[in-house]
């Protein structure tokens, strides 16, 4: 028996080798110019991130983002804007991960699920401090080479080519509204 009457093939092909996620809670500590009075409203804009492979099991994602934080001062006699770089780092667990890979070429794809966003903004008790509570959730994607295994048909596939007989009979072709597009619009 020869290699090509194997009732099994083994391919080589790309595929996710390894899956995570992840849903992160943070408080960050923003320090206005000013001994906040009250919270008007706080946003995060501008996440950035990139995403590695660290370790055999483990994805590293490092990115940033902005907390704007519209609060007022002075016994709510004035307002003021305050902007704040937050970066982080956080590390995910791949739940998911092939065994047979063939070897460390692979990419890393970082998907997010729920951007940076913030849960509460109050001021701090004890500080001239503003305590920002955001959320976070992440989805990654290890795409790697590796083997699956296929069972071949003895007999090969040969196609048909009536298969792709897509002729209109006259019948068929008399039917056919040249303006569909005009009496969708109308109706």
């Amino acid at each position: 028996m020869s290699f090509l009457d194997q009732e099994y093939r083994e391919i080589i092909t790309k595929a996710v080798i390894g899956k995570g996620r992840k849903f992160i809670q943070d408080t960050n500590t923003i320090t206005p110019s000013h001994r906040p009075s009250s919270i008007l409203g706080c946003w995060v804009i501008n996440h950035l991130y990139n995403a590695r492979k660290k370790g055999e099991d483990t994805v590293e994602i490092n990115g940033s983002y902005d907390v704007n934080i519209w609060y007022s001062y002075n016994d709510n006699t004035k307002t003021e804007v305050v902007t704040e770089r937050v970066t982080y780092c956080d590390l995910i667990k791949l739940s998911v991960k092939d065994d047979q890979t063939l070897n460390d070429d692979y990419e890393v794809f970082a998907k997010v699920i729920q951007q940076p966003n913030c849960l509460e903004c109050k001021i701090a008790s004890h500080d001239h401090k503003i305590l920002v509570e955001v959320e976070r959730e992440f989805l990654v994607e290890v795409i790697g080479e590796t083997k699956v295994c296929v069972k071949v048909d003895p007999h090969g596939y040969v196609a048909d080519d009536d298969d792709w007989d897509f002729e209109l009979s006259d019948e068929e072709f008399k039917d056919i509204n040249p303006d569909f597009l005009a009496t969708e619009e109308e109706e």
